[in-house]
């Protein structure tokens, strides 16, 4: 098969900290380059969601996911019923593991 040459530009931080993973990994830039374009054949299409998103928007989808679907569990029968000090509990561990992932973010 027959090789060609592609040039990418690439903000010169950016570069540096692609050599550098790909370094760790045991791969050269190129490798890599040539790992990605044939995914991206055999996928039909960039092989990752291209999103806006913040990483913010999905922790809170994510929680109105659980939300909904413990309240469905709720209203299915399938959770004992809690005191008022087993809820402001649960508020209490859940607040705690939030400060816990924010301070971690930070």
């Amino acid at each position: 098969m027959a090789q060609v040459s592609m040039t990418v530009r690439l903000d010169s931080q950016v570069k540096q900290r692609f050599d550098a993973l790909c370094n760790e990994i045991g791969m050269s830039a190129n490798t890599a380059m040539n790992i990605f374009v044939r995914r991206m054949i055999s996928f039909g299409g960039i092989p990752f969601e291209v999103s806006i998103k913040k990483p913010e928007d999905y922790i809170h989808d994510e929680g109105v996911k659980a939300f909904r679907e413990m309240r469905a569990m709720a209203e299915a029968g399938l959770f004992p019923d809690l005191t008022l000090d087993e809820i402001n509990e649960e508020i209490r561990l859940a607040r705690e593991e939030r400060a816990e992932r924010e301070k971690v973010s930070v």
